[in-house]
């Protein structure tokens, strides 16, 4: 269940993550030679080359739990609380102008019958006053909370990504298809590494107490 969401701040992994572990070499070995084909015979017909085979396993991850606030991965959770909690006077201020304004425009239409017209008025310009400083502080403080997502979640992402590729790697997986971005109708038990994935990095990752909105 994806229980914490703010705004846009998510973790979301590509689509399909290709992982060749067969074509990466060990430190300090060295590939063998190739052994050089002999010329085929003139006038001979030269088959195609042979693809190599696919011995790699594919699995399922669904990179939505990895915000889920009980069962997901503690260092985005936790930079997902610190980015909303270094926001929160910008969210209380825009909350008590939006409660000025409904008061306003409650207040002009109550009394709108007996009002003087001048009166009324100076309370719709005040309200058309309102409104504007309101998106305008909306529209700041917007933009303030993505330029901050893309500071703390840019490096974390990159973080699960590559813990994602050492995990598939030493399991053998070759292909990681993540649920959360590709609809996928039926997944077993058995090819779906999202638990045991944000287990191994939740051990491997812990979070530590941190400034807020900083993993």
């Amino acid at each position: 269940m994806k229980s914490l969401r703010f705004i846009t701040a998510s973790v979301a992994l590509a689509v399909v993550t290709t992982i060749t572990a067969s074509a990466q070499t060990a430190p300090g070995r060295q590939q063998p030679a190739a052994t050089p084909r002999p010329a085929p015979a003139t006038g001979a017909s030269t088959a195609p080359a042979t693809p190599p085979s696919l011995t790699g396993k594919i699995a399922i991850i669904d990179s939505g739990y990895f915000t889920d606030e009980k069962e997901g991965i503690a260092r985005v959770v936790n930079a997902m609380k610190g980015i909303a909690a270094q926001f929160q006077p910008q969210q209380t201020e825009l909350e008590q102008m939006k409660s000025r304004y409904d008061a306003l425009l409650a207040d002009i239409q109550k009394t709108s019958i007996v009002a003087s017209p001048q009166s009324i008025a100076t309370k719709t310009d005040q309200a058309e006053q309102l409104k504007r400083d309101m998106e305008r502080k909306a529209q700041d403080a917007q933009a303030a909370v993505e330029r901050r997502q893309r500071e703390v979640m840019t490096p974390l992402q990159e973080d699960v990504f590559n813990a994602l590729q050492a995990y598939a790697q030493a399991r053998g997986i070759a292909v990681v298809i993540d649920m959360n971005r590709v609809p996928v109708l039926v997944v077993a038990d058995s090819v779906n590494i999202t638990r045991d994935f944000i287990t191994e990095y939740n051990r491997t990752h812990p979070a530590t107490t941190a400034a807020a909105g900083r993993p």
